[in-house]
């Protein structure tokens, strides 16, 4: 009689461990939202702190020379091969 029960079990073996492992799936999803603290403070990215920082450090250093937002070269000649640079 075992071993047409165990053949039984070892065939249907999905079909019976998976609405076990469902529940207690379940139960513990349901635990841990009840344990544990979803909230997340906000904090700033390091990049943006990291500019404001340097912002204010400019602008507190010398707030009456601020250079002007431009290109000091030609786009195009910034990566140019020593034989094509002027000279």
């Amino acid at each position: 009689m075992w071993p047409i029960i165990m053949g039984a079990l070892r065939r249907n073996a999905p079909f019976i461990t998976l609405p076990f492992a469902a529940v207690i799936g379940f139960i513990g999803y349901k635990l841990e939202g009840i344990l544990s603290d979803k909230f997340t403070p906000y904090n700033e990215s390091i990049q943006d702190s990291r500019a404001d920082r340097l912002a204010n450090e400019e602008i507190s250093h010398d707030p009456t020379k601020v250079e002007k937002l431009r290109l000091k070269e030609n786009v195009l000649e910034r990566n140019l091969s020593p034989s094509l640079q002027r000279k």
